[in-house]
């Protein structure tokens, strides 16, 4: 029976060379969201039928995303891997609003708030849309899923 879902997410620590307490509260959050609710479905057909749930690991390698996608037990079942250059632009946005953002909720009006994270989720719901649109006939993820994969896809690329 299908169960297209991941259960489990890591991100390659190796990656990740350095964060602040927002950022790692956004990946403990996008993580902690990831898990209660999500659809991530690997389009390949395997050759037992598995078709979920899965744990999945998150690294850059050479300038590309590796999205290793293994079984329940742990057995690895497949990776996909996307250039991304076409997040390059999304992700520097994404750390400039967020950076606006953290700011904004320590010293500005809710009004100012509200505005800065109006456009910090514009910014995330166009880079979910890539991503999904880079991931089609790869996985199929739904739109929250995609959103929380970018949350982490921004974490591996936060060089200090």
């Amino acid at each position: 029976m299908a169960d297209p879902r991941i259960i489990d997410i890591q991100l390659d620590q190796r990656t990740i060379i350095w964060r602040n307490a927002d950022v790692e509260q956004e990946r403990r959050i996008a993580i902690f969201d990831l898990l209660e609710d999500n659809y991530f479905a690997p389009q390949r057909d395997h050759e037992d039928g598995y078709a979920g749930p899965y744990k999945v690991r998150l690294s850059v390698e050479e300038g590309r995303l590796v999205i290793a996608v293994d079984r329940e037990d742990g057995t690895p079942l497949e990776q996909v891997i996307l250039g991304l250059g076409r997040f390059r632009r999304p992700i520097r946005e994404y750390f400039a609003i967020c950076d606006s953002y953290f700011q904004a909720i320590r010293q500005a009006t809710a009004q100012q708030i509200e505005t800065v994270d109006m456009a910090r989720r514009a910014i995330h719901n166009e880079a979910a849309e890539t991503l999904k649109e880079r991931l089609d006939g790869k996985i199929d993820v739904d739109f929250d899923t995609a959103r929380r994969l970018f949350t982490l896809i921004c974490v591996l690329h936060i060089k200090g």
